[in-house]
């Protein structure tokens, strides 16, 4: 007897232990009695008829986050699988709409993303997939919320996360994106060498420049002082001529003494026979003197063609007026 007793009031103690749960922060249980709903409990402690109501289960009210990949074909027929992310969760007020109405609302949502992905991404080529992803989220976004919130479901979010096309593609890609690079160092190595060869040019341009006021002004000097040297020749006798050959013959002989102080110099000036410099100087005498007769021949003929002209030419006279008949009063 005092064993039965025992027996019942240990099974009454759990009994009563059981009519007691608990909810946890942010999650609902829905409590049913004998198979139908009874009533929907939130967080804290809770009471229920034991045996006779029962936890039908519970609904996290949390955000949760599903992960879908997709593959699909653009515009460009390139295939290329997108990595979608959805947040969403449970509104507070429809848990009975989502625990009743929906049983598997992953793979719900995982059809809409499916559905809708692949109706917005073969309008867009390769490229605009990736500057337009942002579209695509929202497409999906504006689709699941539609459709969700009838089951009690909220869409938090939506998010691409990646964008993965075909792995030949993709290399592709990179070899174009390479090229384009590389075009880039080439314009810039060529218009620095443009530089370069430009501020060469304007160097060299400068020099030949700042050169050719050397050469002039040296050869100025040197005519100055040929000019002083048959000034000097003048005042001792000597003519104009004879002191201009002087002077190419006295260059002739610094060239060649020039020429034999380079040990290394293999150059041989022919004709070099000791005579060579008394006949350069009788050449040069009487090539000048030819000269000067050809210029005087010239000169003359020159002003007898001019006064020729002049006596050919006679002035036309001036014709008379006629005379004008007398009128008769």
């Amino acid at each position: 007897m005092n064993i039965a007793l025992i027996i019942l009031l240990v099974f009454g103690f759990f009994i009563l232990l059981s009519s007691f749960f608990t909810v946890k922060q942010q999650t609902a249980v829905v409590v049913e009695r004998f198979g139908k709903f009874l009533s929907i409990r939130q967080s804290g402690l809770h009471l229920k008829i034991p045996l006779i109501d029962r936890i039908a289960g519970r609904v996290n009210l949390k955000i949760q986050q599903l992960d879908v990949i997709i593959e699909t074909k653009t515009k460009d027929n390139v295939f290329v699988k997108l990595k979608v992310s959805v947040q969403f969760m449970v509104i507070k007020e429809t848990v009975y709409d989502a625990f009743y109405k929906l049983e598997y609302p992953h793979d719900q949502i995982t059809s809409y993303v499916f559905d809708v992905v692949r109706a917005e991404v073969p309008k867009l080529k390769l490229d605009d997939v990736f500057e337009r992803k942002d579209d695509i989220a929202i497409a999906v976004k504006r689709e699941l919320n539609e459709a969700m919130t009838t089951y009690g479901y909220t869409i938090i979010n939506t998010l691409v996360t990646d964008i993965d096309p075909d792995i030949q593609v993709k290399n592709a890609m990179n070899r174009i994106n390479a090229a384009d690079r590389e075009k880039t160092v080439a314009e810039f190595e060529a218009e620095a060498s443009r530089i370069r060869i430009v501020a060469k040019a304007e160097a060299e341009a400068e020099s030949k420049r700042l050169q050719g006021q050397g050469i002039a002004n040296q050869r100025r000097e040197i005519a100055k002082g040929l000019v002083e040297s048959v000034d000097v020749l003048n005042r001792v006798g000597i003519n104009s001529q004879e002191a201009s050959a002087l002077i190419v013959v006295t260059q002739h002989y610094d060239t060649l003494q020039a020429i034999g102080a380079d040990a290394n110099s293999n150059l041989i000036l022919l004709p070099n026979s000791p005579q060579a410099g008394s006949d350069m100087l009788n050449n040069m005498i009487a090539s000048f003197s030819a000269s000067n007769q050809v210029g005087e021949l010239m000169k003359k003929r020159g002003e007898k063609g001019t006064s020729r002209r002049e006596k050919n030419i006679e002035i036309p006279e001036k014709p008379e007026a006629p005379e004008s008949p007398e009128t008769e009063e």
